[in-house]
């Protein structure tokens, strides 16, 4: 296993209503900030909820919500202009991948004089981040607990990862309320990619006993969401049961590393804006199948916590029921199963292949991966 390093950042708060206490928190570092908002928020209703708590706290903000696809670069130096011109104390991202994307990078890159693409093509931030609370609306999403932030580079439509400043995020503030707009199919879809990150972080070169302990308590959690508790004494509701086993996932990848799943649905995705979830949730299965030839004992115990295979299936017989139950909550969902069904051709994938092989998550997956490798599971999962 790799050395134990563990330093406590960010501030997490997770609870139904914990919105509210927005502005309250955001006054401890500030009392003008930059709120970065996907659209999608005003489009549902959640926009209002918040701000409010903003407004009632007499906390200053405009707000940025002029997002495409995703976190392209485009994107990012504009917001980070509006940020330096607004003369901020720090950054509220509320939203998806690309709101807190974009939020991580024009906090770390707030006080710097170098033109983005500078950091863009591998320069290090060498002056102090400003302050940046997240406001997840999604389950997963580890980047906000890493120093690295995965960006779409608009010149290339590459995914690049840039370096920020440790302890970057200061407070990820999860309310399981702000998920309940999502449909039911994005919820399977996204609970199948945070049991893929899950996955992938228990299995990697990376993994220490306390990203162990974190994934293991994650999987029972969803398990839990997913299919009911043993137990009459576990009456919490799913969705909070899900925003707990994404926040504890999340923390595990950010310990260990994501794998291939979370690398390829992230190249895939910017190049051709296709949903993060349901490639990874595809791949899902296929990974799964490949890493309990080598990992059967890891992979076993993975899908005996989540409860995925009777208690006298062992070994790669583990592993391969484990991967059909996969599918089968793909086809409960009508969600799609193949990479073809989503109106993408193999040359296409395979440019997103060599993508994700000069990305730094290769060298932490659970095997040595070339891009052939990788382009192999995508025939397979194709």
């Amino acid at each position: 296993m790799a050395d134990f390093i563990f330093r406590i950042s960010p501030n997490i708060v997770l609870g139904s209503y914990t919105v509210s206490r927005l502005g309250q928190y955001a006054r401890e570092w500030g009392s003008r900030y930059m709120v970065l908002m996907d659209p999608i928020l005003k489009e549902v209703n959640l926009a209002d909820k918040v701000l409010q708590p903003l407004i009632d706290r007499k906390v200053n903000f405009f707000v940025f919500n002029e997002f495409g696809e995703g976190s392209d670069t485009k994107t990012i130096d504009r917001a980070l202009t509006l940020a330096r011109e607004g003369h901020i104390h720090g950054i509220i991202a509320a939203g998806g991948a690309k709101a807190l994307n974009t939020g991580c990078v024009v906090a770390s890159l707030y006080n710097e004089n170098h033109d983005l693409y500078d950091f863009v093509d591998g320069a290090v931030p060498t002056t102090a981040a400003v302050p940046l609370i997240c406001v997840p609306t999604t389950i997963r999403e580890p980047f906000i607990y890493t120093s690295s932030t995965p960006v779409i580079d608009s010149r290339s439509h590459q995914i690049k990862l840039l370096k920020g400043q440790n302890g970057l995020c200061r407070l990820a503030l999860l309310d399981p309320n702000l998920t309940l707009t999502l449909t039911e199919n994005q919820n399977t879809a996204m609970s199948l990619e945070t049991l893929c990150l899950a996955f992938e972080a228990y299995l990697s070169q990376k993994a220490t006993f306390f990203s162990d302990m974190l994934i293991e308590k994650a999987v029972e959690l969803m398990g839990y969401a997913l299919d009911g508790a043993p137990s009459l004494e576990i009456t919490t509701p799913a969705e909070i049961l899900k925003s707990q086993s994404g926040c504890m996932a999340s923390l595990g990848a950010a310990v260990s590393s994501p794998g291939v799943g979370t690398l390829l649905s992230m190249c895939i995705n910017a190049r051709f804006k296709i949903s993060r979830s349901l490639i990874a949730s595809i791949l899902f299965p296929y990974i799964i199948e490949d890493t309990g030839t080598f990992k059967t004992d890891r992979v076993e115990k993975f899908a005996r916590i989540m409860r995925a295979v009777p208690d006298d299936v062992k070994g790669v017989d583990a592993a391969g029921g484990f991967a059909e139950s996969i599918r089968q909550r793909l086809a409960k969902a009508n969600l799609p199963t193949r990479l073809k069904d989503l109106s993408v051709s193999i040359e296409q994938l395979a440019l997103a292949v060599e993508d994700a092989g000069q990305l730094e998550f290769v060298n932490s997956l659970p095997r040595s991966m070339t891009t052939d490798d990788l382009f192999d599971l995508i025939k397979l999962a194709y």
